[in-house]
């Protein structure tokens, strides 16, 4: 998918583009789809590092679920903001699961003993 730069549009006749938002204005109307897309496929990249798969029909329900998954944040969310902190926080979360514990490594003994005789 080619990345195209963003166009600036004209505001409607009376519309002042730095003009607040009004109260009833939605967040979500000023997201595009593709950005949408974009955290999609970046769940699943972070499903399959925690989940091996092996066949593409696996990779295929992993891409539902992480639609599924950005869609419950999406409508949760009440701003722009919130939703990309709630996707962050669930990702970071996923992420440290994958991790083993740092003060849980398994150390050999004679691992960094360079005088072995």
């Amino acid at each position: 998918m080619d990345a195209q730069p963003l166009q600036e549009s004209n505001p409607p006749a009376g519309v002042d583009r730095n003009a607040p938002a009004a109260a009833g204005d939605d967040w979500r109307a000023q997201l595009h789809p593709e950005a949408r897309s974009r955290i999609a496929n970046r769940i699943l990249k972070a499903l399959l590092k925690c989940l091996p798969v092996e066949t593409s029909q696996a990779v295929d329900e992993l891409l539902k679920i992480s639609v599924r998954f950005e869609e419950k944040i999406y409508t949760a969310a009440t701003s722009q903001p919130d939703y990309m902190r709630k996707i962050s926080l669930k990702m970071l979360g996923m992420e440290m699961k994958t991790q083993p514990a740092r003060g849980n490594a398994q150390v050999n003994p004679n691992q960094y003993n360079t005088n072995q005789g």
